[in-house]
């Protein structure tokens, strides 16, 4: 792994939701072997347009999880080598046809106007970075979490959300605990 750059810039302070909140109803799909491909079609899409080779791109989140029930959504982890840097990597991910929706620190996050896929875009070595992969590892790895997670994700369908974000709040102590057990079982 290369040596982390010092950013060109500050990078942002606050957090910048485009739009908004936006209400959400939550319904999820049993696992379906498609969304590897669609995941694909991403990565293409992407690829033409951050093509160097500095540039990661993961497929994450629970579509990514054979056998995991998921809102159809493909999350997909572009790794860019300075966050702060958009002219880089921002412009021409508007350009393949996503959109802005979150500005953070360390963290964009673009997705298609059918809000059908969001991508995710780091600093390579960020700690969300690791955080992802683990849980996406562990998940593949590990029947009894997913079914835990499956479990919890079924048990939240019946409530309204006002955002997106309330949706992922009420999963994180299940996946805290779960990837809790994925450090312990690899050692760290």
């Amino acid at each position: 792994m290369t040596a982390r750059r010092a950013p060109r810039r500050p990078d942002v302070t606050t957090v910048e939701i485009v739009g908004g909140p936006e209400a959400i109803e939550v319904s999820l799909h049993d696992a379906d072997p498609a969304w590897a491909d669609r995941y694909r079609e991403h990565e293409r899409r992407i690829r033409q347009v951050l093509p160097g080779p500095e540039t990661g791109i993961e497929h994450i989140g629970s579509t990514a999880v054979p056998g995991l029930a998921a809102k159809p959504i493909i999350d997909v982890l572009v790794t860019v080598e300075d966050i702060t840097a958009e002219e880089d990597y921002l412009d021409q991910l508007l350009a393949a046809g996503y959109e802005l929706r979150v500005r953070e620190p360390g963290h964009r996050l673009v997705r298609t106007p059918a809000r059908d896929a969001h991508v995710h875009v780091y600093e390579h070595g960020a700690p969300a970075v690791d955080e992802y992969r683990l849980l996406r590892d562990h998940l593949r790895a590990d029947a009894a979490d997913r079914a835990l997670y499956t479990e919890t994700k079924r048990a939240l369908l019946d409530r309204q959300w006002d955002d997106m974000n309330d949706y992922a709040d009420a999963k994180t102590e299940v996946i805290t605990a779960i990837k809790a057990r994925a450090r312990a079982a690899r050692g760290r």
